[in-house]
């Protein structure tokens, strides 16, 4: 798009507001950003989440790294550029979810502080919430479910995060899951307990399900 026809581009301000569909939901809309390694847990938390939120009654939907890879962003590769790209693409569709009143779980290494950074930059305080799944590489070489570990090691991968591309862990996370010390339910329940904390979730909404 050239400069002119961007400077005749106006917002246009919706007439149903996130704060109309926060109230019609059972939630507080929000994206959970899970980070880590490969094999760290990410899909595989994120989508035990989304189907007990559905359980629950609460709207939610997954966006899994592979699975964007697959149509939104199959044009990128795996550089760095790319893989920024990658993540701020994800970014822009992450915020119109929390917009549309959702709780949004992001299944993505996202290796880079910085692109982490901007999709948090991109929303307003609170609808951005680091989830960073601490696992050891040994664990994840352990766990290998695709087999990419074994063939980033022998070369036939290039640009793999914790081989041969950086992982730099979050800072200061709103929450750390050591998935490599704890189970499928103990990682849930600790999520759980920290949305009803913050007032992402209603208490009332186990009360009910009890």
């Amino acid at each position: 798009m050239n400069g002119d026809n961007h400077n005749n581009l106006y917002w246009h301000a919706p007439s149903i507001t996130v704060h109309d569909r926060r109230r019609q939901s059972a939630c507080r809309s929000c994206v959970l950003w899970f980070t880590g390694l490969s094999a760290s847990g990410k899909s595989t938390l994120a989508n035990a989440l989304s189907k007990e939120f559905h359980a629950l009654g609460v709207k939610s939907y997954v966006l899994d790294g592979d699975n964007v890879r697959h149509g939104l962003n199959k044009d990128l590769g795996f550089s760095h550029e790319d893989r920024k790209e990658n993540i701020r693409r994800i970014g822009e569709v992450a915020k119109l979810f929390v917009d549309a009143g959702l709780i949004i779980m992001t299944a993505f290494i996202s290796p880079y502080r910085e692109d982490r950074d901007n999709v948090r930059a991109l929303l307003h305080d609170g609808e951005f919430v680091e989830v960073y799944l601490k696992c050891s590489l040994e664990t994840c070489e352990r766990r290998d479910p695709k087999g990419i570990y074994r063939k980033a090691k022998a070369g036939q991968i290039k640009e793999f995060t914790g081989i041969s591309a950086p992982y730099e862990e979050p800072v200061k996370p709103e929450l750390t899951i050591e998935t490599d010390k704890m189970t499928t339910e103990e990682c849930l329940k600790s999520i759980f307990d920290f949305l009803v904390e913050k007032g992402y979730l209603g208490a009332e909404l186990f009360s009910q399900e009890a």
